[in-house]
């Protein structure tokens, strides 16, 4: 088993300067915790993995392919690989969990 707090791993993610801390990777999925502070713009390109977020705190606005919906605190989001998505008009720092299968990388 493995298990985690999410303090522990923001602490981690901004002690390495990065906005990406992957915290699991297995031969099928990978786990990672994605940060983008209030007014930030999201650099992300399509992935070669499907994906799933789940926000863990914050609000913004999420665009995959021509769909747009709001997100905050609960929200999960399917992306399907190699599909454009990014997460704009933040307006609270936001914090997500985001599982890609297979694993990214």
């Amino acid at each position: 088993m493995k298990a985690f707090r999410l303090d522990e791993l923001e602490a981690e993610r901004a002690a390495n300067d990065g906005a990406y801390l992957q915290f699991v990777r297995e031969r099928n999925m990978s786990v990672g915790l994605y940060a983008l502070d209030a007014g930030a713009l999201d650099p992300q390109q399509p992935h070669e993995q499907d994906e799933v977020y789940l926000v863990v705190s914050g609000r913004a606005s999420i665009t995959v392919g021509v769909e747009t919906t709001q997100v905050g605190r609960g929200s999960v989001v399917y992306v399907p690989a190699g599909t454009a998505h990014r997460f704009h008009h933040i307006t609270e720092d936001l914090r997500v969990m985001v599982v890609f299968s297979p694993p990214e990388g």
